[in-house]
């Protein structure tokens, strides 16, 4: 594990996660409605941007951008066109995004944005990128000259409508997804690029169902406040979610984003009521919870009719759920993820998960 003093690449946590899609306003009120965001802020032809409208929304340290062309003939434009809505940007907060740009550049990476200082009267930010995986990109965000409501060209964006928010804390990880062979490659990018550790790895044998495999590491920076598996999969008798993914994003991208809360059962409770769905693990899950993973603060049954799951390390226990596709390509879903002291990723439940996946895949065809 590097130290901060030994750390090349110094991390203060995740800035925003930029998507792109084909109606960010429609996507925005999506977003209020269902996850319980609140608007921040706003950029389009009102401020000064002729190509793009961008919406910002924030739960608690969560920040989300929803960007949207107003071309067709536009590069966002042409990514949705193929991918469908995703990410595009993972927005890292650095101290020196000039150094940042300088570490990983020089060690590897494909440059993204040349460092750039933006200026309004609020200060000055310095923003500079990389490339990853497929079309998504690294954003190194330095804010410490910065006082403004988001980044200089955004106005604050209020409106009427606001529903409260459901509990969402902190993007706990985010998930890639890579094509075959492709894992290992950029678990070394990490490492070395920007100076990532290697903390978890499941091979086909875990992480498996009668029908599908798939191979996964985690890779975590130095102070651990940042953390993305790769995912890539693994041959079995059917097409695993992974190969799902791939075939309807057009290759790598963002599987999933995990989003830590103080209180899972609350915060399901709220989402269940706006219209999130979840996928439903058998009953038959719960029947023997007790002694696999021991002693619980949660009552179990208040866990089964929500569909909660439940897995332990050393350290303590998890709880978490997921999403079924936030949109009508299988591809991008959410985590819904509570940590009771545990620092792992539940591989106990992989399997109970995967086949309720599978079964979403079944009636999808895809199978």
């Amino acid at each position: 594990m590097h130290t901060e003093s030994h750390d090349f690449l110094p991390l203060l946590g995740t800035d925003f996660v930029e998507f792109y899609v084909g109606n960010a306003k429609q996507a925005a009120h999506y977003y209020k409605t269902a996850f319980g965001f609140q608007g921040l802020a706003y950029s389009g032809p009102e401020t000064g941007d002729r190509e793009k409208v961008s919406y910002v929304l924030k739960q608690d340290k969560v920040r989300i951008i929803l960007t949207t062309a107003l071309r067709p003939d536009h590069s966002i434009a042409k990514h949705t066109q193929f991918h469908g809505d995703g990410v595009k940007s993972i927005a890292l907060t650095v101290e020196d995004a000039r150094e940042a740009f300088v570490q990983t550049t020089s060690r590897g990476a494909r440059p993204y944005k040349e460092p750039i200082e933006i200026r309004d009267e609020h200060g000055t930010i310095v923003m500079s990128g990389i490339h990853i995986y497929g079309d998504t990109v690294h954003l190194f965000i330095e804010r410490k000259n910065y006082s403004g409501i988001f980044l200089p060209g955004f106005r604050s964006w209020h409106t009427e409508y606001n529903p409260e928010p459901v509990g969402l804390r902190y993007i706990d990880h985010c998930v890639g997804n890579v094509g075959w062979n492709e894992m290992n490659p950029w678990v070394q990018f990490y490492e070395n690029v920007m100076g990532f550790k290697n903390i978890l790895t499941f091979d086909d044998k875990q992480i498996s169902t009668e029908y599908s495999a798939l191979m996964s590491k985690v890779m975590s920076n130095g102070n651990g406040f940042v953390k993305f598996p790769i995912n890539e999969p693994a041959k079995g008798k059917k097409k695993s979610q992974v190969e799902e993914y791939l075939d309807f994003y057009g290759g790598p991208g963002v599987q999933h984003i995990a989003i830590a809360t103080d209180n899972i059962m609350e915060t399901v409770i709220k989402l269940r009521s706006r219209g999130v769905e979840f996928l439903q693990v058998p009953g038959a899950y719960y029947d023997d919870l007790a002694t696999r993973v021991g002693p619980i603060e949660e009552d179990i049954d208040k866990l089964r009719p929500l569909g909660i799951l439940v897995d332990r390390d050393d350290e303590g226990y998890l709880l978490q759920i997921f999403t079924k596709p936030v949109e009508d390509r299988p591809t991008l879903f959410y985590e819904i993820i509570q940590r009771r002291g545990a620092r792992s990723f539940g591989a106990g439940n992989f399997k109970a998960l995967f086949e309720a996946l599978e079964r979403e895949q079944e009636l999808r065809g895809n199978l």
